[in-house]
């Protein structure tokens, strides 16, 4: 299992990279394994949109299940990854990479606090038998 170390990660798999004032959001390696081949990707909000943390940021739907992609942190989106709606396989090949789903204008850096470094989400993982 991947987990780069310069990344956050959430209790609901999703991943954030803090670049500045910038975050980038996708989900983890964990959860791609989880659902399996990736079919459909759509974002739940568009640029401009503000996002809450736990809020729905997106959904995606592999052949075995379909899943909300929760923020891992409030801010205002600036970017959505629009390669994803004709290619969301990439969610499956490279979750870290090409596959990044939003980015954001943080609006609260205090919230990145609650989230889990790779370690920790690493054992986070294991002890739901992976």
């Amino acid at each position: 299992m991947n987990n780069p170390a310069n990344l956050k990660y959430t209790i609901t798999d999703e991943w954030v990279k803090v670049e500045g004032q910038t975050a980038t959001i996708g989900v983890s390696d964990f959860a791609q394994e989880q659902l399996s081949d990736v079919v459909y990707f759509e974002a739940a909000a568009s640029v401009g949109d503000k996002i809450k943390q736990g809020q729905p940021a997106a959904s995606i739907e592999s052949v075995k299940a379909a899943a909300e992609v929760k923020a891992p942190v409030s801010g205002t989106v600036i970017e959505v990854n629009e390669d994803l709606g004709s290619s969301p396989e990439k969610i499956n090949s490279d979750p870290y990479g090409e596959a990044w789903m939003l980015k954001v204008t943080l609006s609260n850096t205090a919230e990145l606090s609650s989230l889990m470094d790779a370690k920790a989400y690493e054992e986070y993982c294991s002890k739901r038998g992976h």
